[in-house]
C-alpha cells in the first residue's frame, strides 16, 4: 500500500500542561477544527472526547493519555479542501495531575514535538516545570500556548516572564494578545505583523486584519526582539540584518523552524480555548515550526547480537522498528499495546520480534485510535502511532522489530512510587479476580507496583500519590468487578548506607548427612554515579540502585556459587536493616571466601551472602530515607501566617513566597509522611479559599527521633 501522505506532512505531538491549564479543552477545539468531532465537548459538562473514562468525566481531570489522529489544512490556505495541502496529526492529550506523571513521561519519549499549555492567570505552575523537564530529557521541540486570556486576572506579560524565569530563557513571543480578561478579542501575529480575530460559530472563521493603533508600537518592539533572536541562528541572515536588511517572511519562518527543531527557541503564543480564540493558529504553528519525523535525527538503539550502536532512519524502506509505550485494557477487544513506528512497515497478521524479551509474537489486528473509538487498519507505516490487539508478552518500553534486523531501543525510565497501602479482597470470588486485575493494572501503569509483605503475606500496592491509588482501586471495582478494602496510605520509605562497611560470614551447618558450607567476605559502600563516558567494567553488574562486583581471584569461590551470593545480598536489600524497608544506592563487592569440596551448595552461599550483607550494613551506618515533596500553596494573603506556621510544624522548609494577582504563592519542601489529608486541613484553615499541588522531589535522611518512632511501629 502506497502512502496517502508524505512523511514530511506528519506531525506527532503531545499537549502537556499543569492540571487545570485548559489542556483537554484545547484538545477538544483541535478535534472540532480538524473535523473529527462535530460538536465541542466541554470538560465541565463531562462530554469530552479525549477524557473518555468514567472517572475522568466525573472528576473533570485527565487520567490516561488519549491518542487521536486527524488532518489539518493551514487556515491561510486559499483551497482548504485540497488533499495535497493536508497535514496528518497524531496527537496525545496527556494528564496534568502529578499522580499520572508516567503518562507524560512515556508520551514524551515517542513524540516529535509538544504544545505546552499555560494558564494565563497562574503562568508556570509546578507540574509545568516537571513536564518541561521531561521534554528537556527527551529533547522534544515545544510551542508554548498561554491559554485562558479571557479569565479575570489573566496577564500575558506576567505568564511570559514566568516562562523565561522558571523554564527557559529561549522563550520568544510570536504573538501578542489584543485585550485581556473580558475584553480579549484576538491576537497579533508578530511574524506576519497582522491581527487575527475569530468569528462565526465556535470561532471557526479566522479573520485577518490590521494591528490596532494602540498596539502598533508594542508589536513593533516585540517583533524587533523576535527577529534578533531568530537571526542568531543563521549567519547569512545575521550579516544581512546587521547591514539593515529586514528578513523576508519566508526566510524568517524557515530559520525560526530550524531553531525550534533544534530546541534553541520556544515560540510563545496566546489565546482562549474555551472562548474559541487562537487554537487554529496554534495548529498552523505546529505545521510551520514543529518537526516531522524526517526533521529529527535517526533513532539510535543497540544491536542485541554485537552490542554496537545502530540507527534507524524514518523511512518505509528501512527494516521495521517500533517502541511499545503504553498498555491499555479495553473492555471490548482486550489488551491494546500502543506503539510508535520509527522505521519500516508492519502489517496486521504478521509475526513481529520482541528484541527485549527475545520472543516472537503474532500481530493479530492493528487499530488507529480516536480516544475510545477505533478504526481497524491493515498496516502502519514509519512515523505513525497505532495500537496492536492481542500481544500477550509485550510490555511498556519493549522494542518490536524485524527478526532479521534486530535492534533494542533505549527503555523509558519511570519515577519510583512513593505511597503504598494494604489491599484485601472482600470475598473469595474477589480474591480470585483481584490477582488478575492487579496484574493488568500494573502492566498498564509502570508506576503502580504490587508486592506481598513477606512477614504478614498481605498484598501491598504502591503508586505516585493518594489520588493515583484511589483511581486504581476504583478501576478495579468498575472494570474488573473486584470489591476490595484498603488500609491507610503509607509512605514508601527506603534505606541506604552512609559509609563503607566490610563483613565476613561463614555459614556452616552439620547435620546427620551431608553438611552445608559457604564462606564469603564482602565490602559495601554507597553507590556512585558513573562519570561521563565511563563504562561499567566486565565484573560489575548494575541494576536500579544496586551494583554487584565480583572480585574473586584464583577460584577461591567456584563460579557456579557467585550468583547465589548475589541473590542472598539482593534478598537482604529487600528486607532492609533499619526498619525493614528496601535498601537502595548500594555497591557490594565480593572479594574473598572459601568453599568445601563436598558440603558447599548454592543455598549455603546464598545464606552466607545474606548474613554478611546484614553485618556489613550495621557497620556502614544504615539510615532510613523518606520522600520529600515539593508543595506549592496558593492562598489569599490573610491566611499566610497560619499556613506557614502549619508547614513549619510539619517539618516543612519554606523556600519562596511570591505575589500573584490577588494571592500569595508559597513554595515549600515537606516530608510526605506529614502531608496525608493536608488538603482538608488547608481548606478548613482558609475557609476553603486556598489550593495546593504536591509532587515528589527527592529522598532525604529521616531524623533520628522519627526513625525510632517508625521502627517502634514496624516492630509493634
Amino acid at each position: 500500500m502506497a502512502r496517502t501522505y508524505p512523511l514530511d506532512k506528519v506531525r506527532n505531538f503531545g499537549i502537556i500542561a499543569h492540571i487545570d491549564a485548559g489542556k483537554t479543552t484545547t484538545s477538544e477545539r483541535v478535534l472540532f477544527y480538524t473535523g473529527i468531532s462535530h460538536k465541542i465537548g466541554e470538560v465541565h459538562e463531562g462530554a469530552t472526547v479525549t477524557d473518555w473514562m468514567e472517572q475522568e468525566r466525573e472528576r473533570g481531570i485527565t487520567i490516561t493519555a488519549a491518542a487521536v489522529n486527524c488532518a489539518w489544512t493551514k487556515s491561510d490556505e486559499p483551497d482548504r479542501t485540497s488533499p495535497e495541502k493536508k497535514f496528518h496529526f497524531n496527537i496525545i492529550d496527556t494528564p496534568g495531575h502529578i499522580d499520572f506523571t508516567a503518562e507524560v513521561k512515556r508520551s514524551m519519549r515517542v513524540l516529535d514535538g509538544a504544545v505546552v499549555v499555560f494558564d494565563g492567570v497562574a503562568g508556570v505552575e509546578p507540574q509545568s516545570e516537571t513536564n518541561w523537564r521531561y521534554a528537556d530529557e527527551a529533547s522534544v521541540p515545544r510551542i508554548c500556548f498561554i491559554n485562558k486570556m479571557d479569565r479575570t486576572g489573566a496577564s500575558f506579560e506576567r505568564s511570559y516572564e514566568s516562562i523565561l524565569k522558571r523554564l527557559s530563557k529561549k522563550g520568544v513571543r510570536i504573538q501578542l494578545p489584543i485585550g485581556a480578561e473580558d475584553r480579549f478579542e484576538g491576537v497579533v501575529d508578530l511574524v506576519r505583523m497582522k491581527a487575527y480575530r475569530f468569528e462565526g460559530e465556535m470561532g471557526i472563521k479566522v479573520v485577518e486584519g490590521e494591528i490596532p493603533d494602540e498596539l502598533k508600537s508594542e508589536a513593533e518592539a516585540a517583533r524587533a526582539e523576535l527577529i534578533e533572536k531568530v537571526v542568531e541562528h543563521d549567519d547569512e541572515m545575521m550579516s544581512a540584518y546587521l547591514e539593515g536588511k529586514e528578513p523576508s517572511l519566508e526566510d524568517l519562518k524557515k530559520v525560526l523552524r530550524k531553531a525550534v527543531i533544534g530546541n534553541n527557541i520556544f515560540p510563545i503564543m496566546t489565546g482562549s480555548a474555551l472562548k474559541n480564540k487562537g487554537v487554529q493558529l496554534v495548529l498552523d504553528a505546529v505545521v510551520d515550526y514543529l518537526p516531522s519525523p524526517i526533521d529529527l535525527p535517526p533513532v539510535k538503539g543497540i544491536d542485541p547480537k554485537t552490542g554496537e550502536t545502530i540507527e534507524r532512519t524514518p523511512s518505509d524502506d528501512e527494516p521495521f522498528c517500533a517502541l511499545a509505550f503504553k498498555l491499555q485494557t479495553d473492555p471490548f477487544v482486550g489488551q491494546l499495546t500502543f506503539f510508535r513506528v520509527y522505521s519500516g512497515v508492519v502489517k496486521a497478521g504478521s509475526y513481529i520480534y520482541n528484541s527485549t524479551t527475545d520472543e516472537k509474537e503474532r500481530l493479530g489486528r492493528i487499530v488507529r485510535l480516536q480516544a475510545d473509538k477505533r478504526e481497524e487498519v491493515q498496516e502502519v507505516l514509519a512515523g505513525e502511532i497505532a495500537a496492536a490487539v492481542g500481544l500477550k508478552d509485550t510490555k511498556t518500553s519493549h522494542t518490536l522489530c524485524d527478526e532479521a534486523n534486530p535492534i533494542v531501543l533505549e527503555q523509558i525510565v519511570f519515577p519510583e512510587p512513593v505511597v503504598a497501602m494494604r489491599i484485601e479482597p472482600k470475598t473469595k470470588q474477589d480474591q480470585e479476580r483481584m490477582g488478575m486485575a492487579l496484574k493488568k493494572l500494573s502492566d498498564e501503569d509502570p508506576t503502580f507496583r504490587v508486592t506481598a509483605d513477606p512477614e504478614t503475606m498481605e498484598t501491598i500496592v504502591a503508586g505516585m500519590g493518594e489520588l493515583h491509588l484511589e483511581i486504581l482501586v476504583d478501576r478495579m471495582k468498575r472494570e474488573f468487578n473486584v470489591d476490595a478494602t484498603t488500609g491507610r496510605p503509607q509512605v514508601a520509605y527506603r534505606e541506604t548506607i552512609t559509609r563503607p562497611g566490610e563483613a565476613e560470614h561463614k555459614y556452616i551447618k552439620q547435620t546427620g548427612g551431608r553438611g552445608q558450607y559457604g564462606h564469603v567476605k564482602i565490602r559495601i559502600k554507597p553507590l556512585e554515579d558513573l562519570a561521563e563516558g565511563e563504562e561499567l567494567k566486565k565484573n560489575v553488574k548494575r541494576s536500579e540502585g544496586f551494583e554487584f562486583i565480583n572480585n574473586i581471584k584464583g577460584g577461591v569461590i567456584p563460579n557456579e556459587f557467585i550468583p547465589a551470593v548475589e541473590k542472598g545480598i539482593k534478598e537482604a536489600l529487600e528486607r532492609g536493616s533499619v526498619a525493614g524497608y528496601p535498601m537502595v544506592n548500594i555497591s557490594a563487592e565480593l572479594f574473598d571466601g572459601s568453599f568445601h569440596e563436598v558440603d558447599s551448595s548454592e543455598i549455603a552461599f546464598k545464606l552466607a551472602g545474606l548474613n554478611a550483607f546484614r553485618e556489613a550494613s550495621e557497620k556502614a551506618g544504615a539510615v532510613l530515607l523518606e520522600p520529600i515533596m515539593r508543595v506549592e500553596i496558593t492562598s489569599p494573603e490573610q491566611f499566610m501566617g497560619d499556613i506557614t506556621g502549619n508547614l513549619s510544624s510539619k517539618r516543612g522548609q519554606i523556600e519562596n513566597v511570591e505575589d500573584r494577582e490577588m494571592v500569595k504563592v508559597i513554595a515549600a519542601k515537606v516530608p510526605l509522611s506529614e502531608m496525608f489529608g493536608y488538603t482538608t486541613t488547608l481548606r478548613s484553615m482558609t475557609e476553603g479559599r486556598a489550593s495546593m499541588t504536591m509532587e515528589f522531589d527527592h529522598y532525604e535522611i529521616v531524623p533520628a527521633n522519627i526513625t525510632a518512632e517508625i521502627k517502634a511501629t514496624r516492630n509493634a
